[in-house]
């Protein structure tokens, strides 16, 4: 089975952006050297997935920071790209991981946002979640998860302590 990570930074208090999609706030992680492991694991995926907001905000770094890896983008609307690896959805999050595991890819990036997080999680797909705590509170914003209905226990995997006082956490389903 494919795995599924959902990599991702939030705050203090449990947001991945602002109201508006914004960003900017991770600024304050920026480190000279510090990628938090991010090219580590950028490396073990072969393919990602992300809904339209986040598809949006990555289109407004005016480049594709992704290469030709395989990217699903859930969205009912257009998608102008002259990236031949983004590939439009509507379906299911199963019937896509279907699809990549048909392709013999064995690696998906969840990128986001917390509703497409939501959809896996209630799927049963995330295998594994790393999230990056920023010492921020924004008091408000687009959560980690969105419109969670159920609980479940995830057993702490790996956890590590950085200068810039960010908060690692890599979290699997308890077996």
């Amino acid at each position: 089975m494919i795995e599924v990570t959902y990599y991702v930074a939030i705050s203090l208090d449990g947001y991945i952006a602002t109201r508006e999609g914004g960003l900017d706030w991770l600024d304050c992680a920026q480190a000279e050297g510090e990628d938090y492991g991010y090219e580590s694991f950028f490396a073990s995926v072969d393919a990602l997935a992300m809904g339209r907001a986040t598809y949006d905000t990555v289109q407004q770094f005016g480049f594709w920071p992704y290469g030709e890896k395989p990217c699903w983008v859930w969205t009912h609307r257009p998608v102008d790209s002259a990236e031949a690896a983004v590939r439009q959805t509507a379906e299911s999050p199963q019937a896509v991981v279907a699809a990549a595991e048909a392709e013999g890819l064995s690696h998906l990036w969840l990128v986001g946002g917390g509703q497409l997080a939501t959809a896996f999680r209630d799927a049963g797909l995330i295998t594994r979640i790393i999230i990056s705590v920023i010492p921020t509170i924004l008091g408000s914003g687009l959560p980690l998860f969105a419109g969670v209905e159920t609980s479940e226990v995830l057993a702490l995997e790996e956890c590590q302590r950085y200068e810039t006082g960010v908060v690692q956490m890599t979290y699997v389903a308890k077996p």
